[in-house]
């Protein structure tokens, strides 16, 4: 390739991560907490607000729910340039006591890179006692607000994040903590007081070291502490931790200077799979920037999803190419699934590439 044919192209690669970079269609907030929310009132409803900074009118295509509980409306009229639509979220809470965290998917006509918008919050019944409802969760004379902890982002790191829960002695009897727990070598576990007496609430001090656990992406963990409960001696727990890489900040220069992963596609559509087919896909990913791109991880949300590079480290203007195998086994209908790839770009270093298909 010629030297303005090189040019030319590492101008294109710059335009286009730029613009995937940039968001010129963006929600004004993307993660809605509705906090404590009575389950005998029935639905509620949040509406996400929807910019449209760029210089033509974009539609919403769809609004993909992660659960039958969540039902979504939204702008159905094109959203002229600097106008705003709207995403509605109405969540269902009869008979899901507890905590919730749902998502929703939105694709526009803007660039088909879907955009996840989330709610969260706790339901609660006005049926039960001040402590019950506010502590659902039973285990023995033990209640918590639930009986699983999300981290959410955790940095590989040789630090423990840490995430407190807390609890209440719901018995009669005082139950003290034995100082003994099964948990993996990256978690640690300390439970403040180790003596609860009946009505007062204990802590339990947890910490997650993302150097230790060794691994990339969505993960989770079971612990077990024990008491002397007398109905319920083991307490088991659930931990969820997505885990990515920490990069410290950098100057202007060292970010200008540093590596940049461009994907050229980021929605894949794999058409039509016949039942125990596979489908293939090759996508072309490449460094733009001007040192060593590092692929570190690159995975699947799915087992019927493989997702291999043909190269590990680029050097500047280099490509290489992804290859994704889909097969949706014993699935069917349509599937929407994704493929994440860790790098060291420290400007966009988690990537996903979405990946749809109809298993017939």
């Amino acid at each position: 390739m010629s030297r303005v044919g090189l040019i030319g192209l590492m101008v294109l690669f710059t335009a286009s991560l730029v613009a995937q970079i940039a968001k010129p269609v963006r929600f004004t907030e993307e993660i809605f907490d509705f906090g404590n929310i009575i389950e005998e009132d029935g639905p509620v409803t949040h509406a996400f607000s929807l910019t449209n900074s760029s210089d033509k009118p974009v539609m919403i295509l769809s609004v993909k729910p992660s659960c039958g509980c969540t039902t979504p409306e939204w702008s159905k009229e094109p959203i002229l340039p600097g106008k705003t639509g709207m995403v509605k979220a109405q969540y269902d809470p009869k008979g899901r006591p507890g905590y919730f965290h749902k998502s929703l998917t939105v694709t526009t006509d803007y660039d088909g890179q879907p955009i996840t918008l989330y709610i969260k919050g706790q339901v609660v019944s006005r049926n039960v006692s001040s402590t019950s409802s506010e502590y659902q969760a039973v285990s023995g004379m033990l209640r918590f607000r639930s009986l699983s902890v999300n981290l959410g982002k955790v940095f590989r790191k040789d630090e423990f994040t840490q995430r407190n829960v807390d609890f209440v002695n719901a018995g009669d009897k005082t139950i003290t903590y034995l100082d003994k727990f099964d948990a993996p070598a990256h978690i640690r576990v300390e439970v403040v007081p180790k003596t609860i007496q009946p009505g007062q609430r204990g802590e339990i001090r947890m910490g997650y070291n993302g150097l230790k656990k060794g691994l990339y992406g969505f993960h989770q963990d079971k612990i077990t502490l024990y008491t002397d409960d007398e109905t319920q001696p083991a307490k088991s727990f659930t931990v969820y931790a997505t885990l990515e890489d920490y990069f410290v900040p950098l100057s202007a220069k060292e970010l200008a200077n540093a590596p940049q992963l461009y994907i050229t596609e980021l929605n894949v559509d794999v058409g039509n799979i016949r039942f125990k087919q596979s489908a293939v896909k090759e996508i072309v990913f490449t460094n733009v920037g001007k040192s060593v791109l590092e692929i570190r991880n690159i995975q699947g949300n799915c087992s019927c999803l493989e997702a291999v590079v043909d190269k590990e480290n680029l050097k500047p203007g280099e490509s290489g190419t992804i290859k994704i195998t889909f097969t949706p086994e014993d699935r069917k209908g349509t599937q929407t699934k994704a493929v994440t790839v860790y790098s060291n770009d420290p400007q966009n270093p988690v990537q996903r590439i979405m990946v749809a298909g109809y298993a017939e």
